[in-house]
C-alpha cells in the first residue's frame, strides 16, 4: 500500500481578514443607504435640495471608496504567524 500524505487545508483569509472585510462591507452599505435618501412628500415635485444634497453627492461616495479602500485592505492583510 501507497502511503499518501494528508494536507491541511489552511483557509484563504485570517479571522483578522474576515473582520476588516465585514467593517468594509458594512461601510459601502452604509454609503449606499445614504445615497438612496428617502422619498419625497410630493411625488409630483422635483425638490434640488433633496436630490443635490451634501450626504447624497459628496459624503455618500466618499464612504464608498472608504468601504472599498478598507476591503482592499483586508484582502492584502498579512496573516499574524
Amino acid at each position: 500500500m501507497s502511503e499518501q500524505k494528508k494536507q491541511i487545508a489552511t483557509p484563504l483569509f485570517a479571522k483578522d481578514n474576515l473582520v476588516w472585510m465585514l467593517i468594509g462591507a458594512g461601510i459601502v452599505a452604509l454609503g449606499f443607504i445614504l445615497m438612496s435618501g428617502g422619498k419625497s412628500t410630493d411625488p409630483r415635485v422635483f425638490d434640488t435640495k433633496e436630490v443635490y444634497s451634501t450626504t447624497r453627492i459628496t459624503i455618500a461616495p466618499i464612504l464608498i471608496v472608504a468601504g472599498l479602500i478598507v476591503e482592499i485592505y483586508a484582502i492584502f492583510k498579512k496573516q499574524k504567524a
